[in-house]
């Protein structure tokens, strides 16, 4: 047998992020059951394609740290710094044929209202800005999420444009470098 190391993705190391309430970090096989419980919820598919099964949380999950490895960026699982909790995910997303840089947050149901969502939201922004010097970022939501449109604006997001993702209708809220101000999420 003959051994040839070609040559190929770089591991990456996922930076983490701490807000003032807020771990980010990188995925680890450790978290795939509290993933699987937040993800597996019926709440969660109401507006997001949610996996349906533990399979679909697994491919889900390999599908994140590919993310990483593929772009350098992408999301970080999020658990609330006081308890170490899992709190949901938040983080940057772009996929094949994405139409931009999107911010995106995902926070387990029983943790709604609490300013996890914006939290996240805020510290994806000010990484893309800061670190990645993005131009815009995005967040694809859909028409009745109300909660998420409201994190989106909280965010300095607007109304960019209504379009469609897999035959369902989102709207695309949008921030450009000049209009960000950096939020006060204590991030480090």
């Amino acid at each position: 047998m003959t051994l040839d190391i070609a040559e190929s993705l770089p591991a990456v190391m996922v930076p983490t992020v701490r807000t003032e309430r807020l771990v980010l970090r990188g995925w680890t096989a450790g978290d795939i059951p509290a993933y699987t419980r937040m993800a597996l919820n019926p709440q969660m598919s109401r507006y997001t394609n949610s996996p349906s099964s533990e399979a679909a949380v697994w491919n889900m999950f390999a599908l994140q740290i590919g993310h990483w490895a593929l772009n350098g960026f992408g999301m970080w699982l999020a658990h609330d710094r006081a308890t170490g909790e899992f709190v949901g995910r938040a983080g940057l997303y772009r996929e094949y044929g994405w139409p931009g840089l999107e911010a995106a947050w995902t926070i387990c149901p029983q943790r709604w209202g609490e300013g996890f969502a914006t939290e996240g939201g805020a510290a994806a922004i000010e990484y893309a800005f800061a670190s990645l010097d993005a131009d815009r970022i995005i967040s694809i939501i859909h028409p009745e999420n109300a909660a998420s449109i409201r994190v989106a604006v909280k965010l300095g997001m607007t109304f960019a444009e209504a379009t469609e993702r897999n035959g369902q209708p989102r709207h695309i809220y949008a921030i450009s470098r000049p209009e960000w101000r950096p939020c006060s999420t204590g991030s480090r």
